[in-house]
């Protein structure tokens, strides 16, 4: 072999193994991001869950203390929203402006999964005509994630009723309509309704946009409040579950006897739930695991290269 071939062989090995590396480095970087996403992810939705704020909930045992401890940490919360049925069972707050609680939670901190919040034009007393709760569309049944949900005739005929707690009393609320708007729909999102004709026509227009109703007697004379959320229908489009606020506190009827627990097989249904409490490490492992085999796969064909064998180590001790 002259010198030629040498520098040859040696120039194309210096590349092989140059590009290997390039291509083990990539591989890393890309695991390496994957993992912070799926770590991310899982932050966010953890500080969105219901869970997270359970211990602040007032309940008629401890008369709200659990929530003053949560006003002393953000004077800004003043109430809690719970739909029966659902996942939506959260601490409300209220600022001067609409933005705040889009990227903050309930306990002031910077949080992409926001906060469910009034609207900064209704009265927190909520002796508006018509106030405007808002909250996040996110997955996992986060925050207002289940709102779109009442699009289904069947889901929404099943969930009929909610509470709001405020001024230290809790008030039923009764879901009687859901809707679909744009975000720049003005007179859905009006507010400060005083004159009777006003709010009777108000009613014509939510009972003329309604997607799914139930037959509840509204009047110019009662409250109503609307929870809003982003929807995936149309762009900039907005989902509203309409509920008329009344004094008496419905039951809850999805409050049942703990089951005895027997093994089941998952229905089709059941999967998204349980893939949902799988562990963030489970999915990073989940993720890395190909790409570790394929970075493995590059060393073993870089050391059959540059050993060249069993067989090639034999021939070159020949020599």
């Amino acid at each position: 072999m002259n010198a030629a071939d040498r520098i040859g062989r040696k120039t194309v090995h210096l590349l092989s193994g140059a590009v290997d590396t390039a291509v083990m480095i990539a591989i890393m970087l890309l695991i390496a991001v994957g993992c912070y996403a799926i770590w991310d992810s899982n932050k966010v939705y953890h500080a969105a869950d219901a869970a997270h704020y359970e211990i602040y909930k007032p309940t008629a045992v401890n008369e709200g203390k659990t929530l003053d401890e949560l006003r002393a940490i953000n004077p800004d919360v003043f109430g809690w929203i719970t739909v029966y049925g659902t996942n939506i069972d959260y601490p409300l707050v209220q600022s001067e402006n609409n933005m705040t609680y889009v990227n903050a939670d309930a306990e002031g901190r910077y949080s992409l999964a926001g906060s469910i919040f009034l609207d900064s034009h209704s009265s927190r007393d909520f002796s508006d005509f018509n106030s405007m709760i808002h909250g996040h569309n996110m997955e996992k049944q986060a925050m207002f994630g289940e709102i779109g949900n009442f699009h289904e005739n069947d889901y929404f005929d099943e969930r009929r009723y909610g509470t709001l707690y405020y001024d230290g009393q809790e008030h039923g609320m009764e879901f009687f309509a859901f809707l679909h708007t744009d975000a720049y729909d003005g007179a859905i999102y009006r507010f400060n309704i005083s004159e009777r004709e006003s709010k009777e026509a108000y009613l014509e227009l939510i009972r003329s946009m309604e997607i799914n109703s139930r037959d509840v007697r509204v009047t110019a004379d009662d409250r109503i409040v609307l929870l809003s959320t982003c929807s995936e229908m149309t762009t900039n489009g907005r989902d509203l579950l309409v509920a008329k606020l009344t004094d008496n506190i419905p039951g809850d009827p999805f409050i049942t006897e703990e089951p005895v627990k027997t093994f089941h097989a998952p229905r089709v249904d059941e999967i998204p739930d349980m893939l949902s409490h799988v562990p963030y490490w489970a999915w990073i492992v989940t993720a890395a695991a190909p790409a570790l085999l394929i970075l493995l796969l590059i060393i073993t064909k870089r050391n059959k290269k540059r050993y060249g064998g069993k067989h090639a180590y034999e021939t070159r001790g020949m020599r």
